[in-house]
């Protein structure tokens, strides 16, 4: 699980509180699609904290949490034959 922020120093204050609680906690630049200036990337702040205690520190900073869902979402079904408007003749 990561927070996202765009100040640095608010990413380094949410890792910092999050060490301080015992939890692991390593910030990294988040590029973020279609960004071309490196300069504009977010802060990711990377933890094995509760998400509730990230998302309070989230809040607090004004940031955004981004959960790790690794497993691809299942597809959605599709109809086998095109949907009748009117009704059969």
């Amino acid at each position: 699980m990561r927070g996202i922020f765009f100040d640095e120093d608010d990413a380094r204050a949410v890792a910092l509180a999050l060490t301080r609680g015992g939890f692991e906690a390593t910030v990294v630049r988040e590029p973020l699609a279609g960004e071309d200036d490196d300069e504009d990337h977010p802060w990711a702040v990377l933890t094995d904290a509760p998400m509730i205690q990230l998302e309070m520190l989230v809040e607090t900073y004004d940031g955004w949490l981004d959960l790790d869902d690794e497993t691809p979402a299942a597809p959605l079904p599709l109809p086998d034959e095109p949907k009748r408007i009117k009704r059969p003749e």
